[in-house]
């Protein structure tokens, strides 16, 4: 069911929802959290979906603040979907005209769900400082995706300057699979130390940048990063050791090898993450990520972005 409410106020939308769950077609009961989503108008929709498929298994309440053009009138169109419309959640959209279009804690207090931690996600536009937004200062979670920015490396930058317990970004998420890997690896061989570690991965991909960072940090070691054309994410990552080295290369999207002194070459699925599951992980956890915290402000500033060199493969 969808329900619009044009040019109306937040206030009526409450009403409307109430309205909705006294006809029995609507409860907000079995909600874990309001995810508050803080995109444009005409963008909101890949997010509005990944969000239904993350609340299959995290039931929340989500509101979508669309920046609708400042330069128009002020105005605040609403739309409610529920039930089939809206995977195993509520989702509010509410697109601002004018004034309204700015992001405002004053839009969406009258309609998070009582007693149920906040999280807010950029899913473009990830502001200068996530933590001192309207919405980012009431939120337990903040939620950015550098990968989506102009320039994701500088993105990673910025929230390596401004970050506080809380922040993530979903270039981190995306590593998931490939540090749960690694680190299985180097549970498996022998104690001979890793002495560097190169990372090849598109130029334009902030998590390359990220996973070199975290191996940098977690091994102490020296890091190497490789340029690929943009666009193509994490090739290979090449742990150097003196008796011999390890290597995880992922020729094409879904498939690794990996290659380790002694043993036969393995394939392994590590396929790119979905937008949904990245946000699903995120979800299930409302506490900082203390390691995200640890790579981008100490692992990041070991990780020299001249370092960057055209891939010669």
């Amino acid at each position: 069911m969808i329900v619009d409410l044009p040019d109306t106020t937040t206030s009526k939308v409450s009403k409307k929802l109430t309205s909705l769950r006294e006809q029995g077609g609507v409860i907000a009961l079995g909600r874990v959290l309001t995810l508050v989503v803080i995109t444009r108008s005409g963008d909101e929709e890949e997010a509005i979906e990944a969000a239904n498929e993350a609340s299959r298994e995290h039931p929340c309440r989500i509101i979508v603040l669309a920046d609708a053009g400042s330069e128009k009138a002020d105005r605040l169109d609403a739309q409610i979907r529920v039930g089939g419309d809206a995977g195993a959640s509520e989702v509010i959209v509410l697109r601002g005209y004018g004034a309204l279009a700015e992001e405002s804690e004053s839009l969406v207090a009258g309609l998070l769900l009582p007693d149920a931690p906040i999280v807010a996600w950029w899913p473009h536009g990830s502001p200068r400082n996530a933590c001192e937004t309207s919405i980012g200062s009431i939120a337990h979670r903040r939620i950015t995706d550098s990968a989506n920015e102009s320039d994701p490396l500088a993105a990673l930058e910025t929230i390596r300057e401004t970050y506080k317990a809380g922040d993530t970004d979903l270039a981190w998420t995306r590593l998931t699979n490939w540090r749960i890997q690694l680190a299985a690896v180097l549970d498996q061989v022998d104690d001979s130390p890793v002495t560097e570690v190169t990372v090849e991965g598109a130029s334009d991909s902030a998590s390359t940048l990220l996973l070199a960072a975290w191996l940098t940090l977690a091994l102490d070691v020296p890091s190497t990063i490789v340029a690929d054309p943009a666009g193509t994410g994490i090739r290979r990552v090449r742990l150097s050791r003196e008796s011999g080295d390890v290597q995880l290369f992922r020729p094409g999207s879904s498939v690794a090898e990996l290659t380790q002194p002694g043993q036969p070459t393995q394939r392994i699925t590590l396929p790119r993450r979905s937008l949904r599951d990245c946000l699903a992980e995120e979800l299930r956890r409302l506490d900082p990520d203390e390691v995200f915290g640890e790579v981008i402000t100490m692992g990041l500033p070991r990780t020299n972005l001249r370092s960057v060199s055209a891939s010669k493969s």
